[in-house]
């Protein structure tokens, strides 16, 4: 975004000055070796209260995102990711200097900030998020009805200003003014809607820690449903007018969230958020992604009829990568593996085949030569982080393997061991292992050395699997392997 001269050297002169004073810039990278351009390490967030106006038609946006943050070091510049047209900056009240990178959002406050001194950050704006490109991508979605701010790993710098970076979780206040008919669904509860002037706003709250690309917006035209859990917990699911035959398969599938996330709160712990739910757009944009505690699905996945595989990956990811997140994006499988085996536990639990049948079929059914097998699931690369099989079923096999080798009692406290230790944090591969040896007493270094980090299919020691010319085929793989077909082709 161009800025005048007169601002330009303003912001270079504040920032000397803020330096020569002590303070120095937040570095405009947290170091994620995939995406070396992601976040600052200047702040950290701990609200964001984003109030905003969308008009359909145009897919306009507008409004304000007031940023409450702590300095982590004394700080005469820190940036946003944010790819809009900025207004204007308040940094505690006074005017701050700014200049945009079309990426970066870089803000040079009137004074130095002290370490560890709470920063009030507003950030008025505007902008077409459907004509921005950041880095290459182009992330928002507009619909025949609205728009869909629904990606990964990148979404928030599309519609706020964010420090875009798991590392850096916030709550959140997101408030959306749409045309009286035209319905908002985000994360969290529903704190209120009402309507004036043809306006209809509606006010959604996050209060438990979010990464900030599982914060989401869907626009349209929705059928709200609510309901209460056997938890006790709001439940919330969205239902695009213009889902079409695949519509009652929808319903019958993501209705089932709640019995989903009470078997799942007994093999992984209790469901770390305030409310439940899903949400399923009328348009076919590939994938489902696991918003914080609001999953969307693609209707694709229903075309076939019901399809509870994609419920219980999504859910499962509620422990497995929103109540734990990625440290780096390269620990990718502690999301994906792990969502992919409740999967396999589903089954199992179904009576559809057993975990060690799945292991047995899809370990057989991809032989050592296959290129796949190529791909280290403990660090993929980016071009590589959705991997159908790299990523999804050698990260199930991974851990149907590290079953086998602790033993049930183990490994499901494993998982709950995993959880409460880094619950609304985030977490690395090594600290997985760590946990895993404490709990099993186990050396695991070698099977997970073997298994996630060997550029070859793993040789298995007897009794782990039978090796099968022709391997029986279980009765969940049709929906599992559908399910997965459409979870790694997508956006990212």
């Amino acid at each position: 975004m161009l800025v005048t001269l007169a601002t330009t050297v303003a912001g270079l002169l504040l920032a000397g000055t803020a330096s020569a004073a002590g303070g120095s810039p937040g570095g405009q990278s947290v170091g994620d070796p995939y995406y070396p351009t992601d976040g600052n390490t200047g702040y950290d967030v701990g609200h964001y209260d984003l109030r905003l106006q969308y008009q359909p038609s145009t897919d306009q946006i507008s409004g304000t995102a007031t940023i409450l943050a702590t300095a982590t070091q004394d700080l005469s510049q820190f940036s946003f990711d944010f790819g809009l047209h900025t207004d204007s900056v308040l940094v505690n009240n006074f005017p701050a200097t700014y200049t945009s990178t079309g990426s970066k959002l870089v803000i040079t406050p009137s004074k130095t900030l002290a370490k560890g001194s709470t920063i009030t950050v507003v950030v008025r704006y505007d902008g077409i998020p459907s004509q921005v490109t950041i880095n290459g991508e182009q992330d928002w979605l507009r619909t025949p009805d609205g728009a869909q701010a629904v990606q990964e790993p990148h979404m928030a710098a599309f519609w706020y200003p964010a420090n875009d970076h798991p590392t850096d979780k916030a709550t959140y206040d997101v408030s959306v003014a749409v045309p009286d008919g035209t319905q908002v669904v985000s994360n969290g509860t529903l704190v209120s809607s009402s309507s004036r002037l043809g306006q209809t706003r509606w006010n959604w709250r996050s209060t438990k820690p979010q990464a900030t690309y599982l914060t989401f917006i869907a626009i349209g035209k929705y059928d709200l449903r609510r309901s209460t859990g056997p938890d006790g917990k709001p439940v919330i699911n969205a239902y695009s007018t213009a889902i079409g035959a695949n519509h009652d398969a929808a319903v019958a599938s993501v209705e089932r969230t709640p019995e989903v996330l009470a078997w799942e709160s007994t093999l992984f712990g209790p469901y770390p958020f305030e409310a439940e739910g899903g949400v399923v757009p009328g348009v076919d944009f590939g994938f489902a992604l696991e918003n914080q505690t609001r999953p969307v699905y693609t209707p694709g996945f229903f075309n076939a009829g019901a399809d509870l595989s994609v419920i219980v990956h999504e859910n499962a990811h509620q422990w497995f990568g929103d109540a734990v997140s990625v440290h780096h994006w390269s620990d990718i499988w502690l999301n994906e593996g792990f969502a992919a085996y409740a999967e396999w536990l589903w089954s199992e639990k179904e009576g559809e085949g057993t975990a060690q049948q799945l292991f047995d079929y899809y370990y057989n059914s991809a032989p050592a030569s296959d290129p796949r097998w190529q791909i280290l699931t403990g660090d993929p690369g980016a071009d590589h982080q959705f991997s159908g099989f790299g990523v999804y079923t050698r990260g199930a096999l991974t851990l149907h393997a590290l079953r086998t080798a602790v033993g049930d009692d183990a490994f499901f406290a494993i998982l709950k061991a995993w959880i409460a230790a880094r619950e609304y944090s985030d977490g690395t591969i090594d600290q997985f292992i760590g946990v895993a040896e404490k709990v099993s007493g186990k050396p695991l270094h070698d099977l997970f050395q073997q298994w996630l980090f060997t550029p070859a299919r793993p040789s298995l020691p007897a009794g782990v699997a039978t090796a099968h010319a022709a391997p029986v085929k279980p009765k969940s793989v049709t929906e599992i392997d559908r399910t997965q077909a459409l979870l790694a082709q997508s956006q990212r």
